[in-house]
Order: structure tokens, then C-alpha cells, then sequence
């Protein structure tokens, strides 16, 4: 059994990770509020590009409108962006989302390559050996739309190049403060008819009637707006993800907090019981040795008596 000092180390060194799981949560907390006010922030402008944009690839001639509406005729090679964070203490939230891309595409038909945003999902496939083309690690902590539109330019890029036939993004979507789910959407070619944009509300958009006029031509607004609503969408994607690592570390930082107390009482209880047990053998000690100086007085008292 440990010692009494053993244990007040213990309880010590667990009443510290807990003030530090609890500074997390709050932490946590705090941004999962900023990071939900940025993603419904984004999404008037979103759902009114999709608006336009829907109105024009519905028009006769859509595979001909911009290149980034058109489909391969043979899918060659496939790009994945993959949003990860850039720490730990989040759960399950990294494992979860790489355990769905590697399910997902691990047998796939074609060559596949790999985009990551994140350290997190970076190391872990690469401790796997895939084929990581790109990184975007160290993103701020609430980024705005210019930090992440090299992104969306790149993944644009690749695709108008011929570098990829289709891409896809693999994220964790934001769903509430207790649930997230790991999600994968295909991003280009850009399928209008699906719904595969990451905004709400897609079928009430498509009953618009026709009544639109563009000033200038429909080309120049598309080759406007395509690559700026795929850079959008990825935007998004990355907003839903660190909604989704926020709530996911604070609930983690929340179990962990708990876990802590309930450590603390159960060291806290066997402490008491070894400060008892301590307690007790002193007493115990103490009573034997003033019974035995009581048995040596009676003896010297005897021995005096028969001298």
C-alpha cells in the first residue's frame, strides 16, 4: 500500500491536470462561440451566390458554360482535402474523420492524393505512407476568407490543369455543441442538380423562376463566381471544422475535468483510510508501550518489596 505521502503527491499532481483541463474547457468554450458566429456569418453571402450560380447552370448548355461544371470523361486521379486541427486534446475528433477517409478511399478506382489543413491529419497520413501533395498547417485561429482562398485557388488549379479529375473535402460537420459527425463532399466538378454545396436551404433555391438579368455577359460572371463559390465552399468546410474541434475538446477537456474529481475522491478516500490506519498503529504503539512500562513499574515494585 502506498504511503500517506505517496498520496498527497497524487492527489496533488491530479488536482493539477484538472485546473489545467478546466482552463482548456473554458477555453474551448469560448472559442467554439466565436467559431459559430463566424460560420452562420457566412452563410447569406453563400446561399446567394448559390442562387445566381444555380440560375445560370440551369440555362441550356451548362457542360459547355465554364470547366469547372463539367465532368471528366475518365477519372485519372483524385484529389481529397482533408480538415484536421493542428492539436490534440480533442477526443476522437482527428481519429474519427481519418479512420472515414481511409475507409473511404483506402481501395479506391484510381490514383488518389491527399491535401491536408491540419498537423494533425498531415502526420497521421503520412505515418500511413499516402500520397500528402500539399500542406496548410497553422492556420489563425479564426481565419477569414482571404486566409483560406489560396487554398480554394489551389484546389481550382488542380483541377482546371488536369492534375485532378475530381475533388473531394473530408471534414467533421458542425452539427451541435454534442455532436459531430465526419462528413465527406464531393467539391468539383461542381454538380448543381445534387445539391453538393456546403449551404443550406438548396431545394427551396432551385423554384426560383428565371427572372434574373446579368450585367456583363453570363461567362464573365461564371468565371467570376465558380471559382469564388468553390473557394467559399472550402471556407465553409474549415469553419465547420474548427466549430466542430472546439466543441469536441471542450466536451473532451469537460470529461476529463470529471474523471479528475472523481479521481481525486477515490485517492482522497484512500488517503483517509491510510491517515486512519497510521493513526491507529501510533495509538496502538502508545498503548503498548505505556502498558509495558506499567508492567515494568509493577515488577520493580515487586522486586522492592521482597528485598
Amino acid at each position: 500500500m502506498a504511503s500517506a505521502r505517496e498520496m498527497r503527491l497524487r492527489i496533488r499532481s491530479v488536482k493539477n491536470i484538472s485546473q489545467v483541463t478546466r482552463a482548456l474547457q473554458a477555453v474551448s468554450a469560448s472559442k467554439v462561440r466565436k467559431a459559430m458566429a463566424a460560420l452562420i456569418g457566412t452563410r447569406p453571402y453563400a446561399t446567394k451566390a448559390w442562387q445566381v450560380l444555380t440560375h445560370i447552370a440551369r440555362q441550356p448548355g451548362r457542360d459547355t458554360l465554364h470547366p469547372l461544371l463539367t465532368a471528366r470523361a475518365e477519372v485519372k486521379k483524385t484529389l481529397v482535402v482533408v480538415i484536421t486541427s493542428d492539436r490534440g486534446l480533442a477526443g476522437a475528433y482527428n481519429t474519427n474523420l481519418i479512420r472515414l477517409v481511409l475507409r473511404t478511399f483506402g481501395n479506391w478506382k484510381n490514383d488518389v492524393c491527399f491535401l491536408t489543413i491540419g498537423r494533425k491529419g498531415r502526420d497521421l497520413l503520412m505515418r500511413r505512407r499516402l500520397n500528402v501533395t500539399a500542406d496548410f498547417s497553422g492556420l489563425p485561429a479564426a481565419p477569414s476568407f482571404v486566409d483560406v482562398s489560396a487554398i480554394g485557388r489551389m484546389v481550382v488549379q488542380e483541377f482546371l490543369d488536369g492534375r485532378a479529375d475530381e475533388v473531394y473535402l473530408a471534414y467533421t460537420d458542425f452539427i451541435n455543441m454534442l455532436r459531430q459527425e465526419p462528413v465527406i463532399k464531393k467539391l468539383l466538378p461542381l454538380n448543381v442538380e445534387n445539391g453538393d454545396g456546403r449551404v443550406e436551404n438548396f431545394e427551396a433555391v432551385r423554384t426560383i423562376p428565371a427572372a434574373y438579368t446579368y450585367e456583363p455577359a453570363e461567362r464573365e460572371i461564371l468565371d467570376e463566381i465558380i471559382p469564388r463559390f468553390t473557394a467559399l465552399q472550402v471556407y465553409q468546410a474549415i469553419l465547420e471544422a474548427m466549430a466542430s474541434e472546439h466543441a469536441a475538446r471542450m466536451s473532451s477537456m469537460r470529461n476529463a475535468t470529471d474523471n479528475a474529481i472523481e479521481l481525486i475522491a477515490g485517492l482522497q478516500l484512500q488517503y483517509n483510510k491510510i491517515r486512519q490506519q497510521s493513526i491507529t498503529n501510533d495509538m496502538l504503539d502508545i498503548a503498548g508501550g505505556a502498558e509495558a512500562l506499567a508492567q515494568a513499574s509493577q515488577m520493580q515494585m515487586a522486586g522492592g518489596k521482597h528485598d
